[in-house]
């Protein structure tokens, strides 16, 4: 959901369909039932209004809740989107891994299944993932360190795959830092349009952006030079 000028209030947040996804699923274990009504709410609210814009009364009304009812389990705002971008930072690291461990016929098959379950992650979780991506500014520079080095840890999953595939001879001789790069940007890019009630599940769009990946992958060198040629 794009931003606007005006802010959306806590009741709007709430009510609109377009940030109801799984998201509440990523603090369901290692949180307490405030702890984690606090963190939907605040996800819901930092994804339509942003980081900045959101108060701490924003976060605490909508579940009915006074402002200082925050303060009791996380001492400050900040450390609410900390709490939100570990987790689900940790949370996607956890999955591309597991989907790199799986037995796979071949390269493209690991890749695959990378790409497939990296993209059905932003999709399922895709107002939390809106949130992982778009609001790390209000993080303290420590913990905005402890979420790069996890973002590192998953670019690294990608580069493992694609480079084992090139080695092997799976897939042409490539640019493996720039397929890298595309292929996150696809999969994290639908967090800006994603809505569960739409055309496709997760795993639809998961396996088809797999595909893409592939294309990628598997339709020769781009040109070594400037993005356009040359």
């Amino acid at each position: 959901m794009a931003k606007r000028q005006a802010r959306f209030t806590p009741q709007e947040v709430t009510g609109d369909q377009r940030l109801l996804d799984h998201s509440p699923e990523l603090w369901r274990d290692g949180f307490g039932d405030v702890a984690r009504g606090l963190l939907a709410s605040a996800v819901r609210c930092f994804a339509a209004n942003g980081f900045h814009a959101t108060t701490t009364r924003d976060i605490c009304s909508a579940v009915g809740l006074s402002p200082a009812a925050l303060y009791v389990h996380f001492p400050s705002k900040e450390l609410v989107l900390y709490a939100i971008a570990r987790t689900g930072h940790e949370s996607a690291l956890a999955e591309v891994r597991a989907a790199a461990a799986e037995p796979a016929a071949d390269a493209a098959a690991r890749v695959r299944a990378v790409m497939a379950r990296f993209t059905a992650w932003h999709a399922r979780h895709h107002v939390a993932a809106r949130v992982c991506q778009y609001e790390l500014t209000g993080l303290t520079p420590q913990h905005y360190d402890e979420i790069r080095e996890l973002r590192h840890r998953t670019t690294e999953v990608f580069r493992d795959v694609v480079r084992r595939g090139v080695a092997d001879g799976s897939f042409p001789a490539t640019d493996v830092d720039r397929v890298v790069r595309s292929m996150l940007s696809l999969g994290i890019d639908l967090v800006r349009w994603y809505r569960l009630d739409g055309a496709d599940s997760p795993e639809q769009i998961g396996a088809f952006y797999a595909d893409l990946a592939l294309r990628m992958l598997t339709a020769g060198a781009p040109s070594e030079g400037r993005p356009g040629g040359g």
